[in-house]
């Protein structure tokens, strides 16, 4: 693996891990609906400039619009529910249910777009899975009953990234990764902004504390902005199956941070579920090369 795909990778993964810590730290002081307003209007911003400065194309026609409206479908619908589901869950369990989101995306693309159907194993993979998920929410549900409402918020964050990346494959148009993100974001931010208002609608910047901006400003220019053109790269240069690991790895380094960094604990359930979410992930992707 050469260094500069190597160095990709590691930031793909880092990236991937902190994202779920630092949404639930950017929301500590600031309402969710306005730190992922924030964090888009950074992205947005820092994304116009390299257009700019890189004379990048950005396309006007009707479909690009199409591929800016199902990207921004993924982004306004899965952020917003993602960060308002971190005033009911901790960040390891906001990544091991989107560590689903493989599962999820197979299933939209099988009805959507009429993908082969799922194998024997594939079904299994699925079944264990779910009923990892399973264990870890009832474990939150041990914990605070109203964790329903994040899971909730959860799931439907994660259908609808799965459902933004599915429509976005049945859109035929060369374009700039960037171009797509900036177009996407431009498209989202006037959402963001309803939602904010009727949300919330207060900005008291007093009460914002340095940690809370110190996450929004990192998830701008590193999870919205940099960890995206890691992930395009080494999408470009690496086997599919190497990209794969990452979604198998991010779950453990997240949780792992959460607990370090945040003092997040794990219980005997939530560590069985996350092992039957894993192994179920992981048999999901690698079976096929099972004889069965």
């Amino acid at each position: 693996m050469k260094g500069s795909v190597l160095t990709a990778y590691i930031m793909t993964v880092l990236i991937s891990s902190t994202t779920p810590l630092g949404i639930v730290w950017s929301s500590e002081s600031v309402h969710p609906s306005m730190a992922v307003l924030l964090r888009m209007l950074i992205a947005a911003i820092l994304g116009l400039i390299i257009i700019f400065v890189r004379k990048i194309e950005l396309p006007r026609n009707p479909t690009a619009f199409k591929l800016y409206a199902y990207s921004a479908m993924g982004i306004f619908g899965g952020l917003l529910l993602t960060y308002m589901s971190t005033s009911y869950l901790p960040s390891g369990t906001i990544s091991l249910v989107f560590g689903l989101s493989p599962i999820m995306s197979s299933l939209l693309a099988r009805r959507i777009l009429d993908e082969e159907k799922f194998t024997r194993v594939r079904k299994v993979a699925i079944t264990i899975a779910l009923f990892g998920l399973t264990l870890v929410c009832f474990d939150r549900l041990g914990v605070n009953p109203d964790s329903l409402i994040g899971i909730i918020y959860l799931v439907i964050a994660v259908f609808f990234f799965c459902l933004s990346g599915v429509m976005v494959k049945s859109v035929k148009i060369k374009i700039h990764p960037l171009s797509t993100t900036v177009g996407a974001l431009m498209l989202s931010l006037p959402l963001f902004t309803v939602a904010w208002f009727f949300i919330d609608g207060t900005l008291v910047i007093s009460e914002w504390k340095p940690r809370s901006v110190w996450a929004i400003i990192y998830l701008g220019v590193f999870g919205s902005l940099i960890g995206f053109v890691s992930y395009f790269y080494i999408l470009q240069n690496l086997a599919a199956s190497t990209v794969a690991l990452i979604t198998l790895m991010t779950p453990i380094t997240a949780v792992a941070i959460g607990i370090i960094f945040n003092g997040e604990f794990i219980t005997l359930k939530l560590a069985f579920g996350a092992i039957f979410v894993m192994f179920g992930l992981g048999l999901f992707l690698f079976g096929h090369r099972l004889r069965l």
